[in-house]
């Protein structure tokens, strides 16, 4: 496993992004699946540093490790921010036009899409959300 621990930034996305394609990369992730880890994980940190220590800041740590039979590759995303699960929010109706629809949730429902597990967990004060893609 490998972790990255830095501000919950927006500055910061990019720096995530690239340590965790370069994780990608090490274990021969197809381009289809990182492009689409790529967009969860951009997703996941941009809420992170936007919601999670509001109106302050504080660290995240990002770790990527990976599964054997079947291959598989888990994002973890650890913070000390409020408390918060986003996967017990309803997703939004996407059959509404974005006039209709409520504003929000639409890009943790994409990330919900786009994974093949998504859990979270507060434990000991810490958000940990793992999001896990079959390769």
């Amino acid at each position: 496993m490998k972790q990255l621990t830095l501000p919950a930034t927006i500055e910061n996305i990019p720096t995530v992004v690239d340590f965790v394609n370069q994780q990608l990369e090490l274990f021969d992730c197809p381009m289809n699946i990182q492009v689409k880890i790529e967009l969860a994980v951009d997703e996941i940190f941009c809420n992170i540093a936007s919601y999670a220590y509001a109106p302050g800041t504080g660290d995240v740590t990002v770790q990527v490790e990976t599964e054997t039979n079947p291959n598989a590759v888990i994002i973890t995303f650890i913070d000390r921010g409020i408390p918060y699960d986003p996967l017990a929010k309803e997703d939004p109706d996407v059959t509404l036009s974005a006039q209709e629809r409520k504003i929000g949730g639409l890009g943790i429902y994409l990330v919900k899409k786009s994974m093949d597990e998504v859990n979270y967990e507060y434990v000991d004060g810490q958000n940990i959300l793992h999001l896990k893609k079959y390769l």
